[in-house]
């Protein structure tokens, strides 16, 4: 049996019409399934948790962006009984690229379901004073987290996703908080012992895989089951020297730029002079002036394609 949570909100109500095509192949294939909408903001995750938190294996599904991967990642209870997939139909969908799980949804549909192996994968864990929150790409601490923060609480970005250019949402309100940006000193501190001190910060990016924000690779080398996490923290540079990091950033050749600082951990405390904004695979874990990252001891069962 197949448990398929769809977001119907995913790229501005088209998840609905999505899950009318996948629910036409999964008819073809008479595979036997359940399908639960999501109604508000973290359903998701109570769905995932109701349905993991019995001692049986299940097959969970998601269908909608990486906001809603994050959210049943985060409800997550027995994870060695569970296998998840994922079928994107976001504006980044950033986590099916980094298997990577096909757009199309017929193709993405027949790797959940008949996928040619499973993947077992690191799951990146946030804490702080307020708690916790899983992460599956990437989260981050400074300016990128502030712009996730602006993008998903605007219109525009719902404008833009109805004609399918919701990645302009970031570039625009990336220009915007850069020019408002001030920078912020962090102190960071790898596996409880290497310390790095970065007095003019202006983000800090913790990888799991390579990809996040619609295709940036900060981490290039970023590996999502190798038991590490990759950081890039962009320290130090002129903001009009920045515009030319993201673009290289797509590629993933802004590793030599001067300025730019990677590392490799499985474990990493942030201390910043403010409270930052905090995002978790693009969803705002609000603000926070001190946090521990780290890899949590379960691994997450993933159906792929290669």
């Amino acid at each position: 049996m197949y448990n398929f949570i769809v977001n119907t909100a995913s790229r501005t109500g088209e998840g609905l019409i999505a899950w009318r095509k996948i629910e036409e192949r999964l008819q073809e294939t008479q595979i036997p399934y359940k399908v639960y909408f999501t109604k508000y903001h973290h359903h998701a995750t109570n769905i995932t948790k109701t349905l993991t938190s019995s001692n049986i294996p299940i097959t969970v599904i998601g269908v909608g962006g990486d906001g809603t991967i994050n959210e049943i990642l985060n409800g997550l209870v027995n994870h060695e009984l569970t296998t998840l997939g994922f079928i994107p139909i976001g504006s980044g969908n950033d986590f099916a690229r980094g298997f990577p799980i096909p757009f199309d949804l017929t193709e993405a549909v027949d790797c959940a379901i008949l996928p040619k192996r499973i993947s077992d994968i690191d799951l990146g864990t946030i804490l702080h004073k307020d708690g916790s929150r899983a992460f599956g790409n990437s989260m981050g601490m400074g300016f990128d987290a502030a712009v996730c923060f602006e993008a998903n609480s605007s219109s525009v970005k719902h404008v833009l996703n109805r004609i399918h250019l919701g990645k302009l949402t970031y570039i625009g309100m990336a220009l915007k908080q850069l020019f408002l940006l001030k920078t912020a000193h962090i102190t960071l501190t790898l596996d409880d012992n290497e310390v790095h001190e970065f007095k003019k910060c202006y983000f800090i990016t913790i990888m799991n895989q390579r990809f996040e924000g619609g295709g940036f690779q900060f981490c290039p080398a970023a590996k999502n089951n190798d038991g590490y996490l990759d950081i890039c923290v962009v320290d130090n540079i002129m903001k009009a020297k920045i515009a030319l990091v993201f673009p290289s950033a797509f590629k993933g050749k802004h590793t030599k730029i001067k300025g730019i600082h990677i590392f490799r951990c499985k474990k990493a405390h942030l201390m910043a002079d403010r409270p930052l904004a905090v995002h978790a695979d693009g969803e705002s874990c609000d603000f926070h002036d001190e946090l521990t990252v780290e890899l949590a001891p379960e691994k997450v069962r993933i159906l792929a394609i290669n």
